[in-house]
């Protein structure tokens, strides 16, 4: 199997919304290729679903999936004999790259990359399904923004109220052996240690684990879906009784949350961008299996981020070299 064959099978996965050629990316031709930027100076990405780097006639025999891009996934590649990623999360020069250009990194371990987001939102009730609902409605543009994503859906049969969609949550996720692992890690670690599978859980903002549940507004706050939004939403669903907020969250002070309140609804936050990589990574990665030879290995980069106070992070030695180098060469004695 060759590079321009996982082409292809993207293609096949996203119903034909992969990068063809470069006029696919400057003519506006794909409308899945866009810009993404908040005006801050030379910090904007566009979107190029497809192949990002990587030579079209290389072999390939393992393929990894993950979610973001970063040196973490390319040095676990080179020294796992990965030949291809595929990031869910659009690809930047340098920012997912350890600060250097794709080009020569990628290069230097013959890995070639792929991204799909936008193209991937949208093929699949992924997410609807784990926290609960099935959406009659998804808008993948609401409000004309692209990639504010907003599904209106029916709770499924067994979802009765809040408290059950936090269950349901806990089993999917497998939290008690998240928990299980984040304990034994404190033990060696520091007992302060937190991360990112257990730190951020699901959580009520508006309303009681009894609290009835029938239809779901669920959105993405990180998307840019507003106040107005819910307004309106609320206006073309009249029977919406409650807010799923995922992958991001909002505090019980937000705006969103406020008017939540003032409309009667509950609100409640699931799964973080954390856990992404369940809901989006890994259909993706049974996708693949199925299209692909069965001598292509497929695995999934997994990245779970720790947090360790400062006095608890290092052996002695190296907690020894950070202070030499603190004290020598980064603190100004003038």
């Amino acid at each position: 199997m060759k590079v321009k064959d996982l082409v292809e099978v993207l293609d096949n996965i996203t119903g034909g919304r992969v990068v063809k050629g470069i006029d696919d990316i400057f003519t506006g031709k794909n409308p899945f290729v866009v810009m993404k930027s908040s005006n801050i100076p030379g910090k904007s990405v566009m979107e190029t679903p497809g192949l990002v780097y990587g030579d079209p006639e290389a072999e390939i025999k393992k393929i990894a999936v993950t979610m973001t891009l970063t040196e973490g996934n390319i040095e676990l590649a080179g020294a796992t004999g990965v030949d291809a990623i595929v990031a869910h999360h659009p690809i930047a020069d340098a920012a997912n790259s350890g600060g250097v250009t794709l080009k020569y990194y990628l290069s230097l371990y013959n890995v070639a990359v792929f991204e799909l987001h936008e193209a991937f939102h949208g093929l699949h009730p992924g997410i609807s399904y784990i926290h609960g609902h099935k959406p009659f409605r998804v808008d993948i543009r609401y409000g004309g923004i692209p990639g504010n994503i907003m599904y209106v859906g029916k709770a499924l049969d067994e979802i009765k109220t809040l408290g059950d969609i936090l269950e349901r949550l806990n089993k999917m996720m497998d939290m008690e052996k998240e928990q299980s692992v984040m304990n034994v890690e404190r033990t060696y670690f520091s007992s302060e240690m937190k991360d990112s599978a257990t730190a951020i859980q699901g959580e009520i903002l508006l309303g009681t684990p009894e609290s009835p549940v029938n239809t779901i507004l669920h959105i993405f706050p990180h998307t840019g879906f507003t106040p107005e939004h819910l307004v309106k939403a609320k206006e073309e669903h009249p029977e919406i009784d409650t807010v799923l907020a995922t992958i991001s969250r909002v505090k019980k002070d937000s705006a969103l949350v406020k008017k939540a309140e003032e409309m009667g609804l509950n609100f409640i936050c699931g799964n973080s961008h954390a856990l992404e990589i369940f809901e989006n990574g890994l259909p993706l990665a049974y996708a693949l299996r199925h299209y692909l030879p069965e001598d292509i290995e497929v695995v999934l980069f997994r990245e779970r981020i720790c947090s360790i106070p400062l006095k608890d992070f290092g052996s002695a030695n190296i907690k020894e070299y950070a202070k030499y180098i603190t004290e020598n060469y980064l603190i100004n004695k003038k």
